[in-house]
């Protein structure tokens, strides 16, 4: 099965191709160029240069969220419009689970952290072992001193990955946390793809036309805006 994914969550953004679990192609940047700027021209690149025409893709797959609420929306909306009219499933796969294929192959309790600023984390924790993920958590939004709290109990077992791994490190490293390394601490389009050839063979897929992202949060606007309503304020 060929899987075509993309990853524009947060701030690096990536375009993959996989085939039945083989990576084949991957391009990824993380400059300060804007995700409108660079995600379709990856993706144009990468099958122009692996000479895939759309048809001859098998599944769609796109990190759906949590992250950037810009960012989620860009990746949804690129992979929709190179779907539409595809007959293939569709997968929209959480950011946190993405991050946690990175680390597959070792041993360890992984904890995917997005900072989600206001003293909170997106989070979701996950056992690697054997060369499979499993889910330990749901994604959530919470507190770092109540994420902290619990996952004291994993001690050296515990790898932090995400943009929000640097944060949650300055505290967790006293019970023996440790930072993925660089290249394996960022969600990635060939992690989407791994985890969504799982989903599909789950039957955890949709149409092109019912992927809608995934966030934890409503936008800072609408926060606002409900504050205001509940404080009594004129709109």
């Amino acid at each position: 099965m060929r899987i075509f994914a993309l990853e524009s969550s947060a701030g690096p953004a990536s375009a993959a191709l996989t085939e039945d679990g083989k990576l084949l192609a991957e391009f990824y940047m993380n400059t300060r160029l804007t995700h409108s700027q660079t995600l379709m021209v990856m993706a144009e690149h990468l099958l122009r240069l692996t000479g895939t025409d759309l048809k001859a893709v098998d599944a769609f797959a796109v990190a759906n969220g949590p992250g950037s609420f810009t960012g989620v929306r860009i990746g949804v909306s690129c992979l929709k419009g190179l779907a539409f009219g595809q007959d293939v499933p569709c997968v929209g796969v959480s950011t946190l689970r993405a991050m946690a294929e990175n680390l597959r192959h070792e041993d360890c309790v992984v904890c995917a952290a997005m900072d989600a600023r206001v003293g909170q984390v997106y989070n979701a924790l996950f056992r690697a072992e054997n060369g499979t993920v499993a889910r330990l958590t749901e994604d959530r939004a919470l507190p770092l001193d109540a994420l902290r709290e619990e996952c004291a109990q994993f001690g050296n077992q515990l790898v932090l990955v995400g943009d929000g791994a640097a944060l949650c490190y300055e505290t967790f490293r006293t019970f023996g946390a440790r930072l993925a390394a660089e290249g394996a601490r960022y969600q990635r389009a060939s992690g989407v793809a791994l985890a969504a050839a799982e989903m599909i063979e789950a039957g955890e897929y949709v149409s092109a036309e019912a992927l809608r992202p995934a966030y934890l949060r409503l936008p800072q606007a609408e926060r606002e805006l409900k504050a205001k309503q509940a404080a009594g304020g004129k709109i």
